[in-house]
């Protein structure tokens, strides 16, 4: 494998991961299947790919190739691409638990807005940090309790006993 291909290779891995950290999914499995078709597929790095590119297809709803595929993975040449596969591969396989619609939140769909609606939206002002400082600085002094507070002096005479006496036994 020549160093440029393998630049490519990284170069297409990087893409991939960060493309899933993005939730760009189908676009993450396009780098790593591209990354993986420059790499020997019995490396330690195309391994290392390919575990990535089962991850994306499960992320994908591509769930039958991503179990195929670590199911190729477990019998990889390197201990650790096949323990990473033998336990995504049980992850994937685990039963879906079914989750009370109490739980879920649900996210409107703001494609069935018209285009009015979100331009409105865009343009709505937030609200700025000035008024939050103006808030802040509107504290009336006179209803703050000023007076001393006999715990500090308490606790201030606590610390130097306790320092006095450590200084005292390391001698």
């Amino acid at each position: 494998m020549s160093s440029e291909s393998l630049e490519r290779a990284k170069q297409r891995y990087r893409n991939g991961k960060v493309a899933f950290e993005n939730g760009k999914y189908r676009q993450a499995v396009e780098e790593l299947k591209k990354a993986c078709a420059l790499l020997e597929r019995n490396s330690r790095l195309g391994g290392e790919v390919q575990i990535w590119l089962a991850t994306a297809f499960e992320a994908a709803g591509e769930n039958q190739e991503a179990i195929d595929l670590c199911e190729q993975l477990k019998r990889h040449p390197y201990p650790e691409t096949s323990k990473e596969a033998k336990r995504l591969q049980y992850i994937l396989k685990a039963p879906k638990l079914e989750r009370p619609k109490e739980w879920m939140t649900e996210i409107p769909d703001l494609a069935a807005l018209s285009d009015e609606s979100k331009i409105r939206l865009a343009a709505s002002p937030k609200k700025s940090s000035a008024k939050k400082v103006e808030e802040i600085e509107s504290i009336d002094l006179s209803q703050v309790n000023t007076q001393d507070n006999r715990f500090i002096w308490l606790a201030l005479f606590a610390i130097a006993v306790t320092l006095g006496s450590l200084i005292w036994l390391s001698f």
